[in-house]
């Protein structure tokens, strides 16, 4: 790994032994994307790179007519000079003028990688792990300086990057676009894919064909989304989950981003990612700076499955942090489709008495345990515990639960109120509204105003004091609305712009306290499900809810497409009852487990109302899981078969060392008399025996051979119905 500066060519070149990310500084004095790919060796020369050449139409530089911007490609471009190409950032200056030239100024090559204040981010442990290069550039007319950081890890096909904004001029500069990354590529035969749903069904796969124009997705809600997630990829036309060329492209940010590839008439792509620009603005007076979140750029040659590995060991290994960063997380039993709202101290009891006698480590108390909160219209925000049904507390109820031998964990949705509330009768200027405008509902409440002082210190004083007083172990953290009417009271009219990203800020803020009063605390987010999973939020939650859906086939695809982007020890993942809640659909417990494992795994109903076979089956499903958690949760994750395109679906998890694995089959509607079908595992020790039910394989036959996941039928309905599943330990 090394950033090598060549003094004559001016170029940079980023390396380790998988990639290369090579900037050169161009004829008009700003830096340009010369490369990026799997490594290539070092040269002291790539000019011939730059392209130098004159079309009809194509604008130059005032003294080099045969070199224009919109023929090349370029590292931060601005917009208004020789390059009509969409820009990854804007400035307006105080003369009303949107145009930006900034050029080399000076660079710094660091060991190790800075932190971001105030920004979740990628770090190191150590120096020796990473190199960073510091691009700073200055503007000779307005004074804007603009620092372009470029991070490059030892042991990951990854360059992290982000951005400075300082006003180094004597002037006001409003600062309209502020993109995390540009990547310019040279052609466009890619096929873009995006993660995109809607509540209850997020994540699924879009492939599209990039053509002339704009492929773009973003969110303007407040928060990344369930219907788009800040995370694309660009794979080559051949490009499967085993083999060929793909980038990825994520955003470690939680708030209103944008994600666009722009192909122009000459066939390059302009990749772009970042806070999204609509509702955006940010003034600047001299001598203040702003930071942009940060992204990361992933290269592979080795297929989906490879891109998929690269970021789910970066994030277990260098997003996370603290305690529970690698820890196996805790087999949990949450009340919330058992009981709802309805619920007392005995019943909650009761379910946590049957969740300790089937082996589970944690109880989570879910809503309704605070204010006048029996149904979902009234009550949120007011963080006092309803002694109505709670007599003795959270604290009497977590020492109970403690008792038990259990840890005790607790729901809450600190950043929104009901109007039906005393904390919104007391404090109506506490939410953000427009002036004079109704104020618009969503799950019957509004969205407190994180960016107020006063209601940062409210939150944090009451979690403080809830978490302590009961010795709190899990918190799940949940925002069940998109922000609307996003105005904040308190700022000036041209101070508006900043309030959706200040809002952001304000979360990361209230969490980072917490974790720093709390340590050991474990929080889970969420956000109607999966509206917030998100790299941001794993530097403060190592785990999310994937989903409110929590029906087993459903779930397969949910836990499918996430997995693209994110770590599977990252997805809260549980057994509910049956009938579904969401679905009406009855699944087998034995799949509804299956599924489940692949996640933190837990449990979503009463277990009193199960039959003496299904409560069997929990309990083996219990002991399955702590033996194996460490191997699914830690280990490499392959995608062997795609719900998305078939009747069936199959993953599997092979440890490090090659020497074990989890595989999994589904299948969810049966067919008469059907045909034979193998899946080809993958990941093994192709001359390593393994051990499977009685049997021994070579990882070699199972991958290149499979392993039969249809067999004659036996009329036997739990064998050959619908939902059928299977999960299979390979011992080395």
């Amino acid at each position: 790994m090394d950033i090598i500066y060549h003094a004559e060519s001016r170029q940079f070149h980023l390396t380790n032994d998988q990639v290369s990310y090579i900037i050169g500084i161009l004829p008009n004095g700003e830096p340009g994307q010369l490369y990026f790919g799997a490594r290539i060796p070092d040269s002291k020369d790539r000019s011939y790179l730059i392209n130098r050449e004159f079309r009809a139409m194509m604008v130059g530089m005032p003294d080099q007519e045969d070199f224009s911007l919109e023929m090349n490609r370029r590292e931060y471009p601005s917009f208004g000079t020789s390059d009509l190409r969409l820009p990854a950032y804007e400035v307006l200056s105080s003369n009303g003028s949107h145009v930006s030239c900034p050029v080399y100024d000076s660079h710094e090559i660091l060991k190790g990688k800075p932190d971001l204040p105030g920004l979740p981010a990628l770090y190191t442990e150590d120096e020796e792990e990473a190199k960073t290069l510091l691009l700073t550039l200055k503007d000779p007319v307005n004074g804007m300086e603009i620092v372009l950081s470029y991070t490059i890890f030892r042991d990951y096909p990854v360059i992290s990057r982000s951005v400075f904004f300082k006003n180094g001029g004597k002037e006001e500069l409003r600062i309209e676009r502020a993109l995390s990354i540009s990547l310019d590529l040279p052609d466009h035969d890619y096929v873009w894919m995006q993660f995109s749903g809607a509540w209850g069904r997020e994540k699924t796969p879009v492939h599209k064909k990039l053509s002339e124009g704009v492929t773009a997705i973003g969110s303007l809600r407040g928060h990344s989304s369930a219907n788009h997630n800040p995370f694309v990829i660009l794979r080559r036309e051949n490009t499967d989950e085993f083999q060929g060329e793909a980038l990825g492209m994520a955003l470690i940010y939680s708030g209103n981003f944008l994600a666009q590839a722009e192909v122009d008439t000459y066939g390059t792509t302009r990749l772009m990612l970042g806070i999204h620009p609509d509702r955006f603005s940010w003034i600047l007076k001299p001598g203040e700076g702003f930071q942009t979140p940060e992204a990361v750029l992933v290269h592979t040659a080795a297929g989906l499955n490879g891109l998929s590995q690269t970021l789910h060991s970066l994030y277990r290994k260098r997003l996370s942090r603290g305690y529970w960063k690698e820890r196996p997380r805790p087999i949990l039993l949450n009340n919330w489709e058992a009981t709802l709202m309805d619920f007392t101290e005995e019943s909650i009891l009761k379910i946590a008495g049957k969740g300790k006698e089937a082996g589970i480590e944690l109880f989570v108390l879910d809503d309704g345990w605070f204010g006048a909160r029996d149904d979902d219209t009234k009550g949120l925000g007011d963080w006092y515990v309803n002694k109505a049904k709670l007599p003795g507390g959270i604290e009497g109820l977590a020492e109970k639960i403690h008792g038990m031998g259990m840890k005790f964990g607790l729901w809450v949705e600190p950043e929104m109120v009901n109007p039906d509330s005393d904390l919104y009768r007391a404090h109506p200027d506490w939410v953000l509204a427009a002036p004079g405008r109704p104020r618009s509902l969503g799950r019957h409440q509004m969205v407190l105003d994180m960016t107020r002082e006063d209601v940062q210190e409210y939150l944090y004083e009451r979690l403080h004091a809830t978490i302590l007083e009961g010795k709190i172990d899990y918190i799940k953290w949940d925002m069940n609305r998109t922000i609307s009417e996003c105005f904040s009271a308190l700022k000036a009219p041209e101070e508006q712009g900043k309030v959706y990203h200040q809002y952001i800020l304000a979360v990361y803020r209230l969490y980072e306290r917490l974790i720093g009063d709390f340590p050991e605390l474990l929080f889970e987010s969420c956000a109607s499900g999966g509206s917030r999973l998100d790299a941001g939020m794993l530097y403060y939650a190592p785990q999310a809810w994937g989903s409110d859906d929590t029906d087993a086939v459903e779930r397969m695809r949910i836990q499918y497409g996430t997995s693209y982007g994110y770590p599977i020890s990252s997805v809260g993942s549980h057994v509910s009852e049956c009938p579904n809640q969401q679905t009406g659909r009855n699944c087998p417990i034995t799949t509804r487990g299956n599924v489940a494992y692949f996640g933190t795994f837990g449990f979503e109903l009463d277990l009193n109302k199960l039959t003496d076979e299904e409560f069997e089956e929990v309990k083996k499903q219990v002991a399955f899981m702590k033996q194996y958690r460490e191997l699914i949760q830690g280990g490499r994750f392959y995608r062997l078969a795609s719900p998305f395109t078939g009747n069936q679906c199959a993953w599997m998890v092979v440890s490090e060392d090659r020497s074990r694995a989890v595989f999994a089959f589904y299948r969810s509607l049966c067919r008469v008399n059907p045909g034979r079908k193998r899946v080809k595992l993958a990941g093994l020790d192709a001359d390593r025996l393994y051990k499977a039910e009685g049997r021994e394989y070579y990882g070699g036959e199972l991958m290149e051979i499979g392993w039969e996941v249809t067999s004659a039928p036996s009329w036997d309905p739990e064998k050959d119905g619908d939902f059928y599943s299977r999960v299979i330990v390979l011992e080395g």
